[in-house]
Formats: C-alpha cells, sequence, structure tokens
C-alpha cells in the first residue's frame, strides 16, 4: 500500500479516530486505525467494539492496500507535522511497518494484519431519515448535560432519542436525566423517522456524535434499529450499539401544576449564580433564592467559607418564597438558554421546578430543590 495525502485532511481523519480508541484496553489492534486505500480515496476506521467511526478522504493512491497502525502514536505524528505538508504513507507487509514522510520527516511504524481488526457487523436498520445538522446539535447539546455518571443505573448513561407526541403534533425528541435534573428537547420529525425505535445513545457516542455537527447545513443520515444507531455525513459514518435497557417514564417527574412564575435575564442569572456559588461549600453547592414581588436574592451561607448575597431586578408577582438548588445544576440550566429571558415555574420548596426559554416549550427543563 502506498497512498499520498495532504497534512489537513490525514489529521481530520486520525483525529476522529484516535478519540474513539480506548487508551487502556487488553487488545492490542484496538488501539490501531485500519488505513484503506482504494481509487481515489483512503478511510481510515477505529472502534472499541462499541462505537465504530469511518472517515474517508481524498487521497493519491498509488498501491491499493489496507493495514493498521497505532491510532494514538500516528495522531501525534501528523499533528507535529507542518501545515500545508504532503504526507506519503507507505506500507511493506514483508517487514511488517508503515513509514510516514513528509518532507525531510521520516517515521517507520510496528502495524498489525488487517485479518485481526474487528469490523462491526452490518445491521438491517428498521428506520432510515435525514436530520439536519443544527437540530441534532441542539437536540443532543442541549440535553447531554444531564446524563448520569453513576454506573449503576447504566440506563441513564447515554441521551434517550425517540419519537414523541407534543402539542404541536409528532415530535423528535432527546431526553437525559440523572435523577436531580431532567432535559427534555424536541425538533421536527424528520421524514421517514414515524416507525423509529426509542434508543439511549450511550454519552461516548454523543461525545464523537459532536465532531459531525459542525455544519449548519449538512444533511446528516440517520439509521436506527433496537441495537444500533448510525450517523453518516458524504465522508463520516459513525456506528454505535444503544444501551440495552430501559429508559424510565420521564413524564411523570415533569411537573404539570406549577403555576408561581419567574422571569429574568438568562445571562445576569447565571453571572449572579456564579458570583455568589465562590463561597459555597464544595460538597453542597447549595445557594439559596428567595423571591418576593419583583425581587430575587441569592444567597450563600457556608459556616466554613463565608457569606454572599445578591440581589436581582426580577417579574415576579406570586406570594414569597425560599427555595435551594445544587448551584451547579442551576447554571448548567442556566446556560442552555439561547433567547434573553428564562422561566422558572415554581410550586413549593420542596417540589421539582421548571424551567424553560421565554414561551418556548421544545426545549424544558427540570430540576430537583435541596434543603439549605
Amino acid at each position: 500500500m502506498k497512498l499520498s495525502i495532504e497534512r489537513a485532511a490525514l489529521l481530520k481523519a486520525v483525529s476522529q479516530a484516535q478519540s474513539v480508541v480506548e487508551r487502556r484496553n487488553t487488545i492490542p489492534i484496538l488501539a490501531n486505525v485500519l488505513i484503506e486505500a482504494e481509487g481515489e480515496h483512503a478511510s481510515f476506521r477505529a472502534t472499541d467494539l462499541d462505537i465504530e467511526v469511518v472517515d474517508k478522504t481524498v487521497a493519491q493512491v498509488e498501491r491499493a492496500g489496507a493495514t493498521t497502525v497505532s491510532a494514538v502514536t500516528l495522531h501525534e505524528i501528523v499533528r507535529k507535522l507542518p501545515d500545508g505538508a504532503l504526507v506519503t504513507l507507505t506500507e511493506d507487509s514483508a517487514s511488517g511497518r508503515i513509514t510516514v514522510e513528509a518532507g525531510r520527516s521520516n517515521f517507520s511504524l510496528a502495524t498489525l494484519p488487517r485479518e485481526d481488526f474487528p469490523v462491526m457487523a452490518n445491521s438491517e436498520y428498521s428506520a432510515n431519515f435525514a436530520a439536519k445538522a443544527s437540530d441534532l446539535r441542539r437536540l443532543f447539546d442541549k440535553s447531554k448535560f444531564a446524563i448520569s455518571t453513576e454506573e449503576t443505573r447504566y440506563y441513564l448513561n447515554g441521551v434517550y432519542m425517540h419519537i414523541a407526541d407534543a402539542e404541536d403534533g409528532k415530535m423528535l425528541r432527546c431526553v437525559a436525566t440523572d435523577g436531580h435534573r431532567l432535559a427534555r428537547i424536541d425538533s421536527a420529525m424528520p421524514e421517514g423517522a414515524e416507525d423509529m425505535p426509542g434508543v439511549i445513545v450511550p454519552r461516548k457516542t454523543v461525545g464523537e456524535l459532536r465532531k459531525l455537527l459542525d455544519d449548519d447545513d449538512m444533511q446528516i443520515a440517520v439509521s436506527v434499529s433496537e441495537t444500533k444507531v448510525r450517523f453518516a455525513t458524504p465522508d463520516i459514518t459513525l456506528t454505535s450499539k444503544v444501551i440495552d435497557g430501559t429508559f424510565p417514564d420521564y413524564t411523570r417527574v415533569i411537573p404539570q401544576g406549577n403555576t408561581r412564575k419567574l422571569e429574568v435575564d438568562a445571562k445576569d442569572f447565571a453571572r449572579a449564580v456564579d458570583r455568589v456559588a465562590t463561597v459555597s461549600s464544595e460538597r453542597s453547592r447549595a445557594v439559596k433564592l428567595a423571591l418576593d414581588e419583583d425581587r430575587l436574592v441569592l444567597s450563600v451561607n457556608a459556616p466554613d467559607s463565608g457569606a454572599a448575597e445578591e440581589e436581582l431586578a426580577v417579574a415576579y408577582g406570586d406570594e414569597r418564597l425560599e427555595i435551594g438548588f445544587n448551584a451547579k445544576y442551576l447554571l448548567e440550566i442556566a446556560n442552555q438558554v439561547d433567547r434573553e429571558n428564562a422561566v422558572f415555574m415554581f410550586n413549593s420548596a420542596g417540589d421539582p421546578t421548571l424551567m424553560r426559554e421565554g414561551n418556548d416549550t421544545s426545549a424544558i427543563y427540570v430540576v430537583m430543590p435541596m434543603r439549605v
């Protein structure tokens, strides 16, 4: 195998591959990227047995072939090469090595046979549809902060993507929760998605998927089965197993009867929470919200480190309310707001609080209060 490829294209392909590779694994071949060269293209494939990514890029192929080489080492080499360099990869199957040449730089790396590289089995997908990159980015970006990190509740370690009934008809919906906060984001249902089974997309896959979604106008081909999900652009295909478990009935957690309405500038609110939380104890991170007519007082009282208080002008016309929250959860939710105003709907100091952006109900968040 011999091919030449422009450094920027190679770096993009190899960086996508090496981020999928598990740093600590007991199977040597899983640390490698499979390079396949044929015609006018080269493809770079990496897997951890749960996720597989294939990045196809234009290359000058002198001799077709395939081999595998350490993904991390190749990435480090390409990253350190000068911009605009033309990189030549030449495999010598007799010696089991591949040379990487660019200008006066020359590297020789050990390879492993391509036959040992595990390729993810093809699935029959029950739903295939196209979605705009900007829509998918919004669905996953706004929900992923609420993914649980608790391994015992493995079915919460991802984003639940499914078709749901909403006020405006059927929607493509993403939900994530860790039991303390919940994010529910809706987008118009793409054509062909109506029969999609609900799947839990793992946290690592959500992170890898984000790299495919930077171009707003790009159409992403989405394929879903009971066990796998695939996202594809013309150049990159990301295939992942889904979490084998049942996502809980999240609708029971979303409060319907909260009537006390607070409207506040989201950015001012986030900055104020961040400031007063500076003195909160690392363990509880508790901040108290005291609401009175058109004013909100945020306060923290940590006996070990000190106290802080800040007042904000807000729109609130209900009876006085004092309620406590984890400052980190409040900040994460406030930072999801793209519009100016965040609307909080309260019931009592012990009940879950609902937050949305203005009058928009396509993105809603729930946060559990805490005693302060």
